[in-house]
């Protein structure tokens, strides 16, 4: 062996030693055997996306290679979204990790889902006076989006405007780890853009109030009695002492609407195309009705003002801002006429 082939060989020792050492340290293991715990099927190895599970990142995270097992030829499919610093583990509910190395979603507009035609009930007696009365309201068909819009989707639409990102952003681009996070501080006008750029539209308040509802007149998207662990709302984070944030889209698989929607309680509050008006026969007379707000449903990770910290979680809610005000728990979702 001649001296450059010497070193280099060295050298790769090297290199194998340190990475077995950092594997060992990180808790980096891996066996054919450990994968088909995972993967029964062999043949659903040829192509993952990792970002489901942590521990699939843990192995073939951040561009490691694959290589073959069991004869089937391994390849990765991830988005170049970094671990934030300090990974959050999952708490109370979720079904996700917090801040996930990988987005699992993607840059693409969301998948939607069909709401039948038909009659639903709107809004409560219960509340506020501006949530009543409840009525029946009748809907042709339509489609929404299953998840409310994240980070990553945003910024694809964001690169190809170039529109101003939103205040929290660097370098326009979101924080470590929230590439599946809702986008937030977003205004009316950022949210309706997006959605007309994806093809699609702003749900009605009262599209947006079927599809978390269902036809039954349920106060939640999962029932009447509020479950602490079906949605993010301040009452978690006071629960589980913790500061409030944003969770990935569909964390809470415990929290979807009869038609499978998520987040439809918490979260994020999201923008609706509707101005703020009174229910036909409400009587409660108010300054702020008219084409001045627009309508936002569903709650957030944070509200401890008007809604009194985690009220907000009822799908019959209504909130009501004008259309250039941006925040950190606004974001949105889309919806589209089912004969497009």
């Amino acid at each position: 062996m001649n001296g450059f082939a010497r070193v280099l060989f060295l050298l790769l020792v090297g290199l194998a030693v340190s990475w077995q050492a950092q594997a060992a340290e990180e808790g980096y293991t891996h066996s054919d055997s450990q994968c088909l715990r995972c993967h029964e099927n062999k043949q659903e190895l040829q192509t993952i996306l990792f970002s489901t599970l942590d521990s699939c990142n843990d192995c073939h995270g951040q561009g490691k290679a694959l290589g073959t097992h069991q004869g089937v030829e391994l390849k990765a499919v991830q988005s170049a979204v970094p671990r934030p610093d300090k990974p959050v583990a999952a708490d109370i509910g979720m079904q996700l990790p917090m801040y996930p190395r990988f987005s699992r979603l993607g840059d693409a507009p969301n998948a939607m889902v069909l709401i039948p035609a038909g009659e639903f009930l709107m809004g409560s007696d219960d509340r506020l006076p501006d949530e009543g009365p409840q009525h029946r309201v009748w809907l042709d068909s339509y489609y929404i989006d299953k998840y409310e819009v994240t980070n990553l989707q945003y910024k694809k639409f964001n690169d190809a405007t170039r529109r101003r990102s939103p205040a929290h952003w660097r370098n326009r681009t979101f924080p470590r780890g929230k590439a599946d996070h809702p986008v937030t501080n977003v205004s009316w006008n950022d949210a309706r853009a997006y959605c007309q750029w994806a093809g699609k539209r702003l749900p009605t308040d009262a599209e947006w109030e079927k599809a978390a509802r269902g036809t039954d007149g349920r106060t939640y998207p999962w029932g009447n009695e509020f479950d602490i662990a079906r949605a993010n709302t301040p009452l978690r984070w006071s629960a589980i002492g913790k500061p409030g944030d944003t969770t990935p889209v569909g964390a809470f698989e415990g929290g979807k609407s009869p038609y499978g929607v998520y987040d439809m309680s918490g979260n994020v509050w999201e923008w609706t195309a509707s101005w703020y008006l009174p229910y036909p026969g409400n009587t409660h007379a108010s300054e702020s009705y008219g084409e001045r707000y627009k309508v936002l449903k569903g709650g957030s990770w944070f509200d401890c003002s008007f809604y009194r910290c985690g009220l907000s979680a009822p799908v019959f809610n209504r909130s009501f801002f004008a259309k250039n005000v941006k925040n950190d728990s606004f974001g949105f979702r889309c919806a589209k006429d089912a004969g497009r």
